[in-house]
Formats: structure tokens, sequence, C-alpha cells
């Protein structure tokens, strides 16, 4: 497939990009060189943390340039649920509504938990308006890039810091789809097992391979149901194994076999793998600017998928009651807008985002509880800096502390709930800190 760069959009939706948001120099450069010069697999379910270590830009400004790009339609946004065993791309949605709790692994043949911070990564794939790439039209891509470009990620390493992907690929025979009628998959095998894997469905088997080596081709016969083959377990001898393929479903099938040495068998048997950093589904609702441009991005209440670890971040504004009945409507809930900016741009900056506000309350959301109490005393320290301007004379609301001196205060509390796999009762652990009238 022709990779095409539509330039002339590319150029305005770039141009709309840098004025976004102020930027640090080159960050704009790096991703304009990307786009068109990057072969496919590389604009392919970007992940904006690896892609900041690779152009030296922080994850926080990264994450940022993909979003306020896919908002302006350079990207397209993927929720990835990844299995925590194969490291394949079970399920991917454009949007949170489609992200369900629960989903299973048809190459693992397991069912799985989902949490937004647990294996739900967010990636960015260019759009087809700005370059198009093979990935794109995955009908049109080979058996093997399926399998291993499209369906497979490299994110998921063994022990040894190898990606499971680089491992299975080295076991792997034959990847091919199965037209209807008969197919012969040939594949050479020594003692250990023969995995068939399928791409969307339990579609596979199980063979052991074991005894003295054969002498002449074994053939195996194999019924190819869609969601099952028949036989699902069998044992063969060492040596050369003709599986032939009976596929009478009327629709095309597909089938991978791996023949895994005895050596690496207790690699099947790892049921987590380790994983390189990737953009969290938690990470990304704390995230202001997601907030800000994907305000209608929702989860499904039926579902009702959760957040493992999570820190939550209340404020309330003491004396505001007062204020308004001494200064006016109008006076008053202006200064109560300059406290939300306020509160906001240091929510920002130690990397949390405001939920929502009730009335004069904050409610915002941190991934690390630290940076949450690390807000929580930076916004008193702002107020208190801001008040003291204000009795100073050097904002328009120096009526509010001349006139009666209503009394402010500030205070704090944060909550942190995390939930493992092996308990269904979160753990709470809560911080309060209180600010001085003023």
């Amino acid at each position: 497939m022709e990779s095409v760069v539509h330039e002339t959009i590319l150029d305005e939706r770039l141009g709309a990009l840098e004025g976004a948001r102020a930027w640090n120099p080159r960050v704009i450069s790096k991703l304009e060189s990307h786009i068109p010069t990057a072969d496919d697999v590389a604009l392919f379910r970007i992940n904006p943390i690896r892609f900041a270590a690779e152009k030296n830009i922080a994850e926080a400004e990264a994450i940022d340039l993909f979003l306020h790009g896919t908002f302006l339609g350079l990207f397209e946004m993927d929720w990835l649920l990844l299995c925590s065993a194969c490291s394949c791309v079970v399920e991917s949605f454009g949007s949170l509504k489609g992200v369900r709790n629960q989903f299973h692994c048809a190459m693992c043949r397991t069912d799985l938990d989902a949490a937004l911070d647990d294996y739900i990564a967010v990636a960015f794939t260019v759009s087809p308006q700005i370059r198009s790439i093979t990935f794109h039209k995955p009908a049109t891509l080979s058996a093997q890039d399926f399998a291993f470009a499209y369906k497979l990620t490299d994110e998921g390493l063994l022990p040894d810091g190898t990606p499971f992907v680089q491992m299975l690929r080295s076991w792997t025979s034959t990847v091919s789809y199965l037209p209807t009628g008969m197919t012969q998959l040939e594949v050479d095998a020594k003692e250990g097992l023969l995995h068939a894997w399928g791409r969307d469905t339990d579609a596979g088997f199980d063979f052991r391979v074991e005894g003295a080596p054969a002498t002449s081709p074994q053939a195996v016969r194999i019924r190819y149901l869609g969601n099952r083959c028949e036989p699902a377990a069998g044992t063969v001898a060492p040596g050369r194994i003709v599986f032939e393929i009976e596929n009478d479903t009327g629709q095309q099938g597909f089938l991978g076999i791996s023949a895994v040495p005895a050596k690496d068998l207790p690699i099947l048997e790892i049921s987590e793998l380790d994983f390189l950093s990737y953009l969290s589904g938690s990470r990304l609702l704390a995230t202001q600017t997601f907030r800000d441009l994907f305000r209608s991005e929702t989860i499904r209440a039926v579902e009702g998928i959760g957040v493992r670890d999570i820190t939550l971040l209340f404020t309330d504004l003491k004396g505001s009651t007062d204020l308004y009945d001494r200064i006016g409507d109008l006076n008053a809930l202006s200064l109560v807008q300059q406290h939300f900016e306020r509160l906001r741009d240091v929510t920002v900056r130690h990397g949390g985002a405001i939920i929502k506000t009730i009335g004069d309350a904050v409610m915002a959301a941190f991934v690390e509880p630290a940076d949450a109490v690390r807000a929580a005393l930076a916004m008193l320290q702002d107020m208190e800096r801001s008040m003291a301007a204000c009795r100073a004379g050097r904002s328009f609301s120096r009526s509010a502390f001349t006139e009666g001196r209503p009394s402010l205060s500030h205070s704090m509390s944060a909550s942190t709930t995390s939930a493992k796999r092996s308990t269904s009762q979160p753990a709470f652990r809560a911080y309060r800190t209180q600010g001085r009238s003023v």
C-alpha cells in the first residue's frame, strides 16, 4: 500500500496545533518531521510515553501534544485492552464508552478483568486524512503482519526484558489465513509443545511433542469450527508434522502454530508480564487537557469499570457565604472564579485534573498521592499570597478585605484508594491540611 501524505491538511492542522498552547522549543517541529518520514509501524498506536523518551520531550507535554493533535484531527485515539499474559490487543475502542470491565483473550483462551489503570492503554494513530498507512486497512495485511504488528504489541516483557512478542515470533512456524476448504500447514517439531492459536476466537489446539523422532512426516487432520478446533489436544512425535486444516465454516479463518521447545514451556505459565510505561486510562482521566477537550468521554454505568489506584483532592473555601453578603454577588462570584483559576493552575502544575466544582469547592484527581499532597500545600500557599495581595490593595477585590473584614479560610483533604487484584475492598488513606483564616 502506497503511503500518501496530505501535505496541505497536515500544514493547516500543525499550524492550529502550534497555536493550541505554549509549547517548548522544537516540540512541534519534532512531530512535523515524524509524521511524513516515519515508517507505518511508528505511526500506528503511538505510545506517547515512549515518544516522549525517544524525542526528549517531557511526558506531560507529549500527552498534551497527542491530545491536542487528536482534537484537531491529526491523530485518532485508541483505548486498548491489553492481555497481561501475552500483551496482545484483545480489543480496541475509539472511545472510552466502549471500554468494558471484563474481556476474553482468545490467544490465551482466558477471561480477564479490566481497570483503567491496569492493562488499559491509550495510544494514537495518524489520521488517514493526514497520511495513509497499511494499518488503516487491517483486512489487507498479511497474516504475519496482522499477528505480530496489529494484534500483538511489543510492550509486554518477560523477566529477562525480552518482549514476549519477539519470543512468540521465534517459536512460530506458520501463521496463515484459512480459506474455506482444506489448508495444509507444515511444522518441524522438537520435543515440547505445538500451540495453535487464533486471533479473535478460541480456535486452536495443543499437541505435546514427545517420544522417539518419527522417520516420516506425520499427518494430523484438524477441523476448524470457527470458535474451536477438533481435536483440541493430542500427542505427536518429534519431526515433520503436516496439519490438514479443514475449514467448512463458510468464512475465512486464521491460525498460528508455535513450536514451543521444552526448555521454554515455563514461559507459558507466566500470567503477568512486565510492561513498558504506557499512558494508562486512569492517568488520562487525571489529565486536565483530556477533560477540557473530550468532555463527552464517559464510562458506561452498566459496566462499572473501576480505577484501582487514584487520589482525590477536595478543597473548601470557608466564609464565602459571608463574602457574598458583604460585597455582593457579582464581586464575590468574580473572586471565587479567580480562586478556581488559581486552584486549576496549581492542580495542572502538579499533574492532576479538576474533575468538577461544587459551589465554591473543587474536586481534583491525581495518579500519585504525593502529587495531591504537594498540590494541596501549594494551593494554600498560593491563596495566602493572593489574599495578602488583596489586603494590600493590589486587586479589584480590596473591598472584600476592608469592609467588615470577612474571614476566609481554605481546607484541603486528599484521599487515596487502592484495590489490588486479590481483594474486592479498596484501602483508603487520607491526608488533611487546614489553611489559616485571612
